[in-house]
């Protein structure tokens, strides 16, 4: 298969030809309200933060959601003739952080799972699935962001793919 194949092709298309190539990206000093304008300016359910030119993170939708949801305060718990709190766990300091967060570097998920632009549809459907992340950063040889692939995205290609029509010897029109 050869890098520029097209998705018309019957095969499994490349990351390349699914993914959104004009996307921006953000610095950890970005203030929240940056971050949140970027989204919606740039139609995209989320933004590489990059550090010295190095993917450090990923702020998306859900994280600036999570921003403003209530928190779930460790209960204290009396035992004999003391109290203690019941341990929140990584989620509560997760959640604290986020809710207290002022700038990307403080809101941002890391590390990024992120995916090579040679990887195929396939796979970039397997990670979202098993990790249950979206969107994924699209990173080329020297680790620098060249696109960006969402639910959305692979829901276009699959749409694109499956409505092709069949010619009469049975193989895919293209």
């Amino acid at each position: 298969m050869t890098e520029n194949q097209s998705p018309k092709a019957g095969v499994d298309p490349l990351v390349t030809h699914i993914m959104q190539t004009d996307v921006p990206v953000i610095g950890p000093n970005a203030t929240i309200g940056e971050t949140a304008r970027i989204l919606v300016e740039h139609r995209v359910p989320g933004v590489a933060v990059v550090e010295n030119n190095k993917v450090i993170g990923i702020v998306t939708e859900a994280d600036l959601i999570a921003r403003e949801a209530d928190v779930d305060v460790p209960t204290p718990v009396p035992f004999l003739d003391a109290i203690f709190m019941a341990d929140g766990g990584p989620d509560f300091d997760d959640e604290m952080r986020k809710v207290t967060a002022v700038n990307a570097r403080q809101l941002m998920t890391s590390p990024v799972i992120s995916i090579r632009d040679r990887a195929t549809l396939t796979e970039v459907a397997t990670l979202m699935v098993e990790r249950r992340i979206n969107p994924i950063p699209v990173l080329n040889d020297d680790l620098q962001v060249v696109g960006l692939v969402s639910r959305a995205d692979l829901v276009r290609i699959i749409s694109a793919l499956e409505n092709q029509e069949p010619t009469q010897d049975g193989s895919d029109a293209g």
